[in-house]
C-alpha cells in the first residue's frame, strides 16, 4: 500500500545508512501551493515569445503547422488567421527570462521561476482539462492531487486540514467564468478524510465553523465526546472505516474553530507585507488575500494549498480581459514568492502556476492588431514552477514558431504530477491504492517521467 510505504520512507529518512537504502527519492519540498488559472491563460501573450508572428498578421496558419489537429466547434470551418500578441516581451532578471509586459511584478522574481513552454494535454474543453490537471484523469471521480498527498504523506499540522482549496471571488464584469466542482478537490475512491477543505469567500471561512447561538465551546466539547462514544460503539459493531473518518473529521472541525479564525486574521500582518500583496489583499475572497493566506498556511505546514482564479477564457476582446486578469494575479503572485523566500519557506515549498490548456495563435472574432480572441489549444502551453527544489531563471521545452506544437522536451500532465511527487519524496509508481482490480495511481497506467532537467 502506498501509504505504508511512504510512511516507512519518512521514518527512515535521515538515519545514516538506513536512509541510503530507502527506495524513495529525497524530498526537496514539504508542501505545495498550486495556483490554478481556470479558463486557460494565453501562453502567446504571457510567456511564449514569438516575435516573427508580427510579420504574419492575418495570414493563414499553414497546414504544415496545424496538421489537421482537432479544434473546438467554435473554430471548426473558420479561417485560422494568425493574430500575434499586441504585448511586448523583454528579458528579465540576471537569467534573461523572456516575459510579457503584462507581468511587471512577476518579472522581478524571474530568477526564481522555471518557465515550462512544452506542457501538453489531450483535453480540449474546460471541464476535462481541469479534471485532468487536478486528478490525473479526464474521467471524473478520481482522487485529487491534494488527496493523494494527504493519503501518502500524512499531516504536518494537527489543527488544520492537510489540503485546503481557495477559489477567488470574481467581479461581475468577467466573462466565460466556468463553474468549479467539489470533485476537483475530492477524495474519489480514497477515504473521505483526504478530501480538500474549501474556504468560502464570504462569511465563515469554513461552512458551519461558528457555534450556533447559545452553544459555547464547552457545550460543543461535551456533545462531541458523547457523539464520539456512540460512533466508536457503532464502529466496533460493523467495522466501517468511514465511521473513524467521521470521528476524526469532527475532532478536526472542533480544533479548527480556534485555528481557522487565527489563520484568517491578517490584522497583525506588517503594513509593508500587506502593501506588497496590493490593495486587493484587504478584500476577503480576493486572489491577493488568498495568496497571503497561502503563505500563512505554508507557515503552519498545510501540506497542499490550491488557489483557483477564474476568468481566463478569452475568446473575444482578449487584450482588455487579459489586462484585468493580470492586474488580479501579477502583484500578489510575485508577493507570494518574495514573502515565502523572505521567510525561508520557498526552498521547501513548491509553487506551481498553470491553467488547464493553452490558447491558439490564430484569432477569433474581429481580428485587429489591438483586439482579438483565442480558442482552446491543448497541444502546447506554458506554466511555471518555483521553489521546492526547482531550478530558477530558466526556460524549459520549446514550441514551433507559431506556439502550436511542442518541438522539444514535451511535458504531459502526468509528467508534471510525477515530478511534483518526486520533489515531495514520493515515487509516483509506488503511491498506489487498490480499487476495482487495479493499483490506482495519480499518474495513471501510462508511463510518466520525472522532468529531472528542471530539478536542482
Amino acid at each position: 500500500m502506498g501509504i505504508g510505504a511512504s510512511a516507512f520512507a519518512s521514518l527512515i529518512a535521515g538515519k545514516g545508512a538506513a536512509a541510503k537504502e530507502s527506495p524513495f527519492p529525497k524530498a526537496r519540498a514539504k508542501r505545495v501551493i498550486f495556483l490554478f488559472m481556470a479558463g486557460a491563460p494565453s501562453q502567446v501573450d504571457l510567456f511564449d515569445r514569438k516575435p516573427e508572428m508580427h510579420k504574419l498578421f492575418k495570414s493563414k496558419l499553414p497546414k504544415s503547422v496545424s496538421k489537421g489537429q482537432r479544434v473546438t466547434t467554435m473554430t471548426r470551418g473558420h479561417e485560422q488567421l494568425v493574430a500575434p500578441t499586441m504585448f511586448k516581451f523583454s528579458q528579465q532578471g540576471k537569467s534573461g527570462v523572456w516575459m510579457s509586459e503584462l507581468l511587471p511584478n512577476l518579472s522581478t522574481v524571474a530568477d526564481d521561476i522555471c518557465l515550462v513552454h512544452s506542457f501538453n494535454t489531450n483535453a480540449i474543453n474546460h471541464d476535462p482539462g481541469k479534471t485532468s490537471f487536478c486528478t490525473g484523469s479526464e474521467i471524473p471521480g478520481k482522487p485529487s492531487m491534494g488527496a493523494w498527498l494527504s493519503y501518502g504523506l500524512g499531516t504536518l499540522n494537527k489543527d488544520l486540514p492537510d489540503f485546503v482549496v481557495m477559489p477567488s471571488a470574481f467581479w461581475s464584469g468577467k466573462v466565460n467564468v466556468q463553474a468549479l466542482y467539489a470533485r476537483l478537490w475530492g477524495s474519489g475512491f480514497l477515504p473521505s478524510k483526504f478530501q480538500g477543505t474549501s474556504f468560502q469567500t464570504t462569511g465563515d471561512p469554513v461552512l458551519f465553523l461558528s457555534n450556533p447561538k447559545g452553544v459555547d465551546s464547552k457545550v460543543r466539547r461535551r456533545m462531541l465526546d458523547s457523539l464520539s462514544a456512540l460512533n466508536q460503539k457503532h464502529h466496533s459493531e460493523i467495522g466501517d472505516p468511514e465511521i473513524q473518518t467521521t470521528i476524526s473529521q469532527q475532532e478536526m472541525a472542533f480544533r479548527m474553530q480556534s485555528s481557522v479564525p487565527e489563520l484568517t486574521d491578517i490584522s497583525k500582518e506588517p503594513k509593508n507585507v500587506l502593501e506588497m500583496y496590493g490593495p486587493e489583499v484587504n478584500k476577503p475572497g480576493s486572489y491577493a488575500r488568498n495568496c497571503l493566506l497561502a503563505r500563512r498556511m505554508a507557515e503552519r505546514n498545510v501540506r497542499f494549498v490550491q488557489l483557483f482564479h477564474r476568468g481566463w477564457d478569452h475568446h473575444t476582446n482578449l487584450p482588455v480581459h487579459m489586462r484585468g486578469q493580470c492586474r488580479d494575479v501579477d502583484q500578489p503572485t510575485a508577493a507570494l514568492l518574495k514573502d515565502l523566500k523572505m521567510r525561508g519557506l520557498l526552498e521547501d515549498t513548491l509553487v506551481v502556476f498553470a491553467g488547464e490548456f493553452g490558447r491558439t495563435v490564430f484569432g477569433q472574432g474581429n481580428i485587429a492588431r489591438d483586439n482579438y480572441g483565442r480558442d482552446h489549444h491543448p497541444r502546447c502551453f506554458s506554466g511555471w514552477l518555483a521553489g521546492g527544489g526547482i531550478k530558477g531563471g530558466m526556460h524549459y521545452g520549446e514550441t514551433d514558431d507559431f506556439s502550436y506544437n511542442v518541438v522539444k522536451d514535451p511535458v504531459r500532465v502526468r509528467d508534471l504530477h510525477a515530478t511534483m511527487l518526486h520533489l515531495l519524496g514520493v515515487d509516483h509508481e509506488r503511491l498506489i491504492f487498490p480499487f476495482q482490480g487495479l493499483d490506482q495511481r495519480l499518474t495513471g497506467v501510462e508511463k510518466a517521467r520525472i522532468v529531472s532537467e528542471i530539478i536542482i
